[in-house]
This record gives structure tokens, sequence and C-alpha cells, in this order.
């Protein structure tokens, strides 16, 4: 795990609104990440989660704190320059797929290659070797509408790999999979995203993926309320549900 700083972020402020019908949703975060680990966000609905990974992915701003992504201050850069650094940098895993309907699935895998210049029968290779790798061989021309939800996820994390970014970002990305499917695509992702110059952050409610975590952040009202070894989450998860089984 490397010592540099994957994300540094103080007092991060995220509002709705404005007057009495104003929002806050992000109520001064603090949360520092290294290249090389994955770290899961859990908290209830509501808390921050998505509003929070959101701007890390530069699909909001913020509105007060500081964020610093791989040394960069995003608010420092031009709308191109964002625009760039994102495409060059981060990935993100959307809960809702945002796979293009027209466009075949290995279509839509080799987009971020072929918005980097990639040639495209180089962007289509890896994007086939990858789809493989997610258990969607011989379903790669397909349109994605002729995929189940959970094929369309594992499209859409195949997408999100593909260009190796080096921050991961995903929200809920086993929500749409059954176990067998989630345990396997969790061991891509922590392969893939966990390499010691990129980081991957993920929101889940699913206790089963705890494990291929390294931390495990707990957000409530807007705040990180406690930060959390995994393995040491994980037991004491497994040791409660122990207790409650009847002897």
């Amino acid at each position: 795990m490397s010592d540099e700083g994957a994300i540094d972020t103080r007092g991060m402020v995220k509002t709705y609104g404005t007057g009495d019908s104003a929002v806050r949703a992000l109520r001064g975060v603090d949360l520092s990440a290294r290249f090389g680990e994955m770290v899961a966000l859990v908290g209830p609905s509501g808390c921050g989660k998505t509003t929070f990974i959101s701007i890390l992915a530069g699909l909001l701003s913020r509105d007060g704190g500081s964020l610093r992504l791989a040394g960069v201050d995003p608010d420092t850069l031009d709308n191109r320059e964002r625009t760039l650094w994102r495409r060059e940098n981060v990935g993100f895993i959307f809960q809702q797929f945002n796979l293009v309907p027209q466009i075949s699935v290995v279509e839509n895998v080799a987009i971020p290659l072929l918005l980097r210049g990639m040639r495209r029968t180089e962007a289509i290779e890896r994007s086939m070797a990858l789809l493989e790798r997610v258990g969607l061989k011989g379903r790669e021309r397909n349109r994605p509408t002729a995929l189940s939800g959970g094929q369309q996820q594992r499209v859409a994390i195949a997408r999100s790999l593909v260009h190796g970014p080096r921050i991961l970002v995903c929200d809920e990305p086993t929500s749409a999979l059954d176990g067998a499917t989630g345990q396997r695509v969790m061991e891509l992702v922590r392969e893939q995203g966990c390499r010691p110059d990129r980081l991957v952050v993920l929101v889940t409610h699913d206790e089963r993926i705890f494990h291929f975590a390294d931390r495990i952040v707990h957000m409530d009202d807007g705040l990180v309320t406690r930060v959390a070894d995994a393995k040491s989450e994980v037991a004491a998860l497994r040791a409660a549900v122990a207790a409650e089984r009847p002897a």
C-alpha cells in the first residue's frame, strides 16, 4: 500500500437548495485514503455517501472545504482540464448502469479507451478480454437491452475498469448481482483497482463484500462518524451472527 495520498478532504460541505428548504448533505467531511487500498462507505440512506463519491468523481461540485485527488485540487483546473483529468484518472461504477442502448456491449466498454485516442481494434480487443473476465463471453455483440440487470451491471463494471483508472468510485457495485457473481466481480475490482498506484472507494450496504475492503468508513447525517479496520469489522459481524444462532 502506497503512502502517497490518493484522497485528502477536510471540512467538505455540500448543500442542496437554499433558504428554509436547504438540505446539508455533507456537513464537514474529513477523510484521507492512500493508493493501494479499498475503502467502503457505509451508513443509512440519505447520510451523504452518494453525494460524497459524486464529488470525488467530479459529477458534483463542493460548496466548501478542501479536496485533493492524487495531489490535485480539481477546483484549480478549468472545465476542459477538469474533464481531461477525470477521463484519465477516474472510473465510476453507476448504480443505474448508464449504458448506451444504441451500441453493443463491447462498444460500451470500449468508450473510455476510444475517448483517450486508442485505436478501435485495440480498444475492442481489450474490452473483449475484460468482458470475458466478468463472465460475459459470447454476449459482447448484444445490445445492453438484451441483457439482464445483473449482466448490465457487469458491463458497467468492465467499462469502469478498462482504462485502469487511478481512482475507482463505485455506487453499490453488487446491488444487482447474486452472491456468487458479486464475489467474482469484487475479486476483479480488488485485483484491478487496488494496485499500488490505484484506489477504490465504494458505497455499499452489502455486508457480504466487506472483507474485500481495507477500511470501513461509517457515515451519518453528512459526517464521517467512525473509521474501522475491515478485518475487525467483519470479525465483529460474524461474531454477532454466531451469537444470534440458537445453541
